[in-house]
Formats: C-alpha cells, structure tokens, sequence
C-alpha cells in the first residue's frame, strides 16, 4: 500500500492546486516544494512582484506628467530602489501566508521541503527516504533561459530571480529580449529613471500579437525613452568591471557594441525537469518539457505534469487550471480534458495588451481569413477623461461572423478581457452583448460598441431604410451638411 493517494512535486500555481484540492476532497496528499517557500516563482520572482514593481513605476511617471492632467509640476527626487524592493517583499510576504506550509496542513496536506528524485513509477527519494504514492502530479514550473552567448556565462546578470531584490535602481540596462517579461520590465525600469535598450532578433516585440497592437506599445515605450534595436542579434557580452558591454550584429550585418551598468536576460524559459530521473521512467523530457496528453499525464498514466513543465501555455492561470484538470482525474477519476480554446492572457505594460482566441496572425495560419472590427479607445468617453486615449480594441470574426478571438492594446485591458473570458465560454451570442446595457462612463463599453458595429452596416442599410419607407412613411433625413451652408 502506497503511502499517500498523492504526491505534488512542486509548490507553484499548478501544485497548490493540485495539493489543496485533493486534501479537501479527502485524499491522503503530500506536497513536495525545493525552496524554503510555497508559492513558486509567480509569488517569488515573477507575476506578483513584476506587478508591484509596475505599479510603483506607474505612479512614479504620472507625478512626472502631473502637468498633463491640470495639476502643478512636480519637482521630483530620484528613486530609492531599496524603497520599491521592500515594498515588493511586503506584498509577497503577505500573499505568502495563504500559500504558507501551516494553511496547507490545516488543509490535510503534507508540506516537506527538499530535492527529491523518482526510483520508481511510484517511488520519490527525499534525503534519503523513499516515498510512495498512487499517483503522481510533476509541477516543478520553469526558469529563466540562459542563452549560449559567448561570454555570457562568465559576466554577472539579471534574471527574473534578481531584478525585484535590487538595492539600487541601475543607470542604464540592456535587455536581452523583446517579450511580455522583456518589455514589461523595459517599460517599468524606464520610467524610475534607468536608460534602457531592449535587444531583439526580431523585427517585432511581443512576437505573438498582432503587428499593429505591438506596435502601439512600441511606440509609448519610445515616447518614454526606451531605446530598441530590432532585428538583431547578441554576439557576445564582456564584463566591464563597472558594466557591461554587448556586441550586437544588425540585420544588415553590421557589427555595434552597446553599453550598460546591466543586462537582464529575458529569453524564454526553460522547464524544470532535471534532477528528476525522468529517464529511469523512460518519461520524454527535454528543456522545453515532457509531453502529456489532453488529460496532462505523461507516459505513465498515473504521473502528470501540470503548468509551465509540461511545455505547453507558460501563464500562471493555465498551470492552475492543469492542476484542477489532474486533481479531477486522478483523485475524482473523471475523464476531464484540458481545453485551450480561451485560454486569456495579458502582457501588463501601460497601456497593456489583453488577448483571448485567435488573433488576425493566429487566424490566418489556421486558414481563416478574418472579418475585423476595431474600435479606437480615442472614442470612449472614460478614456478621454483619464487621459488614456491611445489603443484600441480588436473584434476577430470568421467567414460566418463568428466571434473567434479578442484583441485589446489600452488601458485596463486584460479587465475588459476578463469579460469576453465569460462571453466566449458561456457562447454569448454578440446580439446579446451590443444590446446589454453597460455602466457609463466605462472603459468596458467599447466592448458593446465593438460588438454592436457588428450589426450596423445590415442594421442602417439602405435596404432596411427603403423598407421602413414603404411600410411606415418615413420621411428621410431632416439635415445634411450641405443645408447647414444655406
């Protein structure tokens, strides 16, 4: 007999899902995290404390621009960095305490801490000990990819795990990458004062959005001296002693050396599979991650891998939506699948880019050629008045006038996101939504008018009006611009 009914290796997003359900549905559960916490890198060295950092650096550039709203300038001092990184820790300790080893035993799960390995399909080694379960939940998440540069290696740099416990605001950056993390932090670092450089090898940042949507954010980050070099590729990095020096080759092939106090690899990631014996289980693995079917179990059916090490979509939600999908196999033993369809996610810079569904690239690659509906945030009342006009909103439609994705580069987006996360998944018909009634002024609303301009060009033909013509004797229009000369 098994020692527990199921183990969790790994105290993130998926495994504390995992972890907390099985305890309260009865089941004899262990939990098994490396670091001294619960939490995972979300809490740790990612989502929670890029956010705050975010957040501080937001309000730091409206006091700059307090001008642009009507009120005085502000003459401010520079950022003390050990201020914002104390902050930082304050709002991770405090979100700790529900991820906390004693939250999780009062639950009925057990918490050890340590590096364990599988002997066998059923049989972790913890220090030693050999432990024993039914079934088995791998949720051991990712890390920052160091990439082969010459020189790399031998030169100190940042990574998500250092950035958030910095004591002093760098002068200068470059950043090794143009994604959510890359900008994100571009933006952030940039607006307390650091001159930054993102470096991308590609002609685009945030390579999976739509071109046009990328670019809006490009273009504020701009305005607010992020310096980009695109379409370009890191040669080799050399420790200056008081900085750090980059050689990149151009698109045109042209060799330029760039100089920073830092650099910050922002790359991609890598998932967390060794150390783990993974092949005395003959279970695939590679540093992308070990490939699970739609029920997220590995090889071996009663062995899952949930969240970022499994290889598939790398958002905090999504591993803890695996973790439910293992959690109802393997303890409730129902045969629930994982879907993707609707999986949202945002990038949270200002103004933030929120997406569900296909995009126009996404849809093209999968052989729809798109009907598009776009409103302009230049056109909502609320986002005149906070002075946050710059974006817009994107309806993506098939051939039939489907709704198969939503698109949003302004502000609050991944909040308006959050309300076609209930549209699509509850299958809301569009009619329903451009007849809904919203709150005004919001920011919400240009759902509605995106939606409702679905109907339009039919709703206000000149068919319809020649029918209520004829049935009801409608007179036509009462004014033109032409009458307004007489």
């Amino acid at each position: 007999m098994a020692d527990y009914d199921i183990g969790i290796i790994g105290g993130g997003a998926g495994g504390l899902t995992a972890a907390s359900g099985a305890a309260q549905l009865g089941a004899k559960t262990l939990l098994v995290e490396k670091e001294p916490l619960l939490g995972g890198d979300c809490l740790h060295f990612g989502c929670v404390p890029s956010k705050t950092l975010i957040k501080s650096a937001k309000v730091y550039h409206y006091m700059k621009i307090a001008q642009d709203f009507g009120l005085p300038a502000v003459d401010l001092p520079p950022v003390d960095f050990s201020q914002i990184a104390a902050r930082i820790a304050g709002v991770i300790q405090t979100i700790q305490r529900h991820d906390s080893e004693e939250r999780f035993c009062s639950l009925g799960a057990k918490v050890l801490f340590g590096e364990p390995f599988f002997s066998d399909e059923h049989t972790i080694d913890l220090d030693g000990k050999k432990i024993t379960a039914d079934h088995w939940v791998i949720a051991t998440g990712s890390s920052a990819m160091i990439p082969p540069i010459p020189g790399l290696d031998q030169c100190p740099h940042l990574t998500n795990r250092d950035i958030f416990s910095l004591q002093e605001l760098p002068e200068s950056m470059i950043v090794l990458g143009g994604g959510p993390i890359g900008i994100e932090m571009s933006q952030a670092f940039a607006r307390l004062g650091c001159q930054v450089t993102v470096v991308e090898r590609n002609t685009q940042i945030l390579g999976p959005e739509d071109a046009d949507m990328a670019a809006i954010v490009r273009e504020v980050l701009e305005k607010e001296g992020v310096a980009f070099r695109l379409g370009c590729t890191a040669q080799e990095v050399k420790d200056l002693g008081s900085g750090r020096q980059l050689v990149i080759q151009t698109e045109g092939g042209r060799s330029e050396t760039i100089e920073a106090k830092e650099i910050l690899v922002a790359l991609g990631r890598k998932a967390n599979v060794e150390g783990l014996n993974l092949d005395a289980l003959a279970i695939k693995h590679s540093p992308r991650g070990m490939p699970v079917d739609k029920r997220c179990r590995t090889k071996h059916k009663h062995i899952y891998a949930v969240g970022d090490c499994n290889g598939g979509l790398q958002f905090t939600h999504v591993a803890g939506y695996e973790g439910g999908i293992a959690l109802s196999n393997a303890i409730l033993h129902l045969p629930r699948k994982a879907d993707y369809t609707w999986v949202p996610w945002c990038t949270y810079t200002d103004p933030e880019i929120g997406s569900i569904g296909m995009n126009e690239k996404r849809a093209r690659a999968a052989g729809i050629e798109p009907k598009v509906i776009i409103e302009e945030f230049s056109g909502n009342d609320r986002a005149l008045a906070e002075g946050q006009s710059k974006g817009c909103f994107k309806l993506v439609l098939d051939e039939k006038e489907k709704p198969i994705g939503v698109q949003v580069v302004g502000p609050e987006a991944g909040n308006i996101i959050n309300q076609w996360v209930g549209i699509m998944n509850g299958k809301v018909k569009l009619s329903t939504v451009a007849g809904a009634i919203h709150p005004y002024p919001t920011l919400a609303e240009i759902s509605k008018r995106a939606a409702g301009n679905v109907f339009a060009p039919k709703l206000y033909s000149e068919k319809v009006k020649k029918t209520l013509k004829f049935f009801f004797n409608l007179k036509g229009r009462a004014c033109s611009l032409d009458s307004l000369d007489e």
